[in-house]
């Protein structure tokens, strides 16, 4: 008779591993040693990038150069663009999500790189910067494709948020919706061993490739229930405010929340399996874009308080608190952010923490093979 092994549903609660990355707290989110409120008001996306891929804090020269190898990568290859140039009517025909053209252009991005075989330390970090550099150039293509636009090239003259926005819109951004965005990679950048980043470091312990791991993190991350959260509370408070209509009549907000309680319906963007007393992304992201949404006037405003409201109700009834992807929601939205791009910036930020685990994979590499505890029926005869 063999003893069951103990176990965990969706591994709830089991040390999986070992990582210097990040340490996820219920008091606190830590990246390499510095605290997330800390970054979020003293570091630029780029200088948390040179954190977590190289592993310290850069010095003024080191920022400088990782922004020049940053910048010298956004251009994408030939056989990249030709695919995104059909993106559109793939997206438009619903044949496929923004995250699926994503994965499918780093897949492609894979096939062309020269290093793309190679895990070696050096080999896998300039893969990194590459990758870090591309996808807002993606999104970006992706986007013109989508509303029937010629491409917008990178501006070398932006930082990587910046760009970012120039990419989908043509438009320098304003110094302020920079920041919000900025600020907003910076929060989304690393998260321990999140779904996502889980999976990249299974796909990486079988010495498989860095586009590999990061492929199929892009797929678990679309998911409603990881990165593609932010769309769906999004979704959520569209549907609230069709059904109540553009006033925020706190009764009626009060009626639709209990009605989807009765119904059990899963509200998105509540809630974390770590964090039980709240995320401490949230109020950060929250302060930025209410601020963003006083500046764009009264409709944006009202998103807010309406969004206000819901956590409200969330908290007082429920016990259950916003995720950093309730805030995002509304604060994408008032930038004037399509809805189905925002995992897809989500991946702009978070794939400088799947890098940095893939390498700390490669480096410390172990097999990721778990055991399940098995449910089925009784041994048999086939012939009986």
């Amino acid at each position: 008779m063999t003893t069951a092994p103990t176990h965990a549903k969706g591994l709830e609660g089991v040390i999986a591993g070992e990582t210097e990355i990040c340490n996820v707290e219920q008091s606190a989110l830590i990246y390499r040693g510095y605290e997330i409120a800390d970054l979020a008001a003293n570091a630029s996306f780029e200088e948390v990038a040179f954190l977590l891929l190289v592993g310290h804090k850069p010095s003024s020269s080191e920022l400088d150069g990782f922004k020049s190898e940053l910048i010298a990568e956004r251009n994408l290859p030939t056989a990249v663009v030709n695919f995104l140039k059909d993106s559109g009517d793939l997206v438009n025909n619903q044949f496929a999500v923004p995250m699926d053209i994503l994965r499918t252009a780093v897949s492609i991005l894979g096939h062309l790189d020269a290093d793309c075989q190679d895990n070696s330390p050096e080999a896998n970090l300039n893969k990194s910067k590459r990758l870090l550099a591309k996808i807002p150039t993606i999104i970006g293509h992706m986007q013109n494709s989508i509303e029937g636009k010629e491409f917008v090239a990178p501006n070398p003259a932006l930082s990587h948020s910046a760009n970012l926005l120039f990419m989908m819109t043509g438009e320098e951004p304003s110094p302020e919706a920079e920041k919000v965005m900025d600020v907003s990679l910076v929060l989304y950048a690393e998260h321990d061993y999140n779904a996502s980043t889980f999976t990249s470091r299974v796909i990486a312990g079988t010495l498989s490739d860095l586009h590999g791991a990061v492929t199929g993190a892009i797929a678990a991350l679309k998911g409603k229930l990881h990165g593609g959260a932010n769309e769906a509370a999004m979704d959520m408070l569209a549907d609230i405010r069709r059904d109540i209509g553009s006033e925020n009549d706190t009764s009626k907000i009060t009626d639709w929340m209990h009605n989807a309680f009765t119904e059990k319906r899963k509200l998105m963007g509540f809630g974390h399996r770590v964090y039980k007393n709240g995320d401490h992304r949230a109020p950060i992201l929250h302060e930025l874009g209410k601020k963003a949404a006083q500046a764009r006037g009264e409709e944006f405003t009202k998103l807010f308080e309406l969004g206000e409201t819901v956590q409200h109700i969330m908290e007082t009834e429920k016990k259950i608190y916003p995720n950093v992807d309730f805030p995002c929601g509304m604060t994408y939205f008032t930038m004037g952010i399509p809805v189905p791009q925002y995992t897809p910036i989500f991946v702009a930020s978070r794939i400088t923490g799947w890098c940095a685990h893939i390498m700390e994979q490669h480096a410390h590499n172990r097999l990721i093979r778990p055991r399940v505890a098995y449910t089925g029926p009784d041994l048999r005869k086939w012939n009986d």
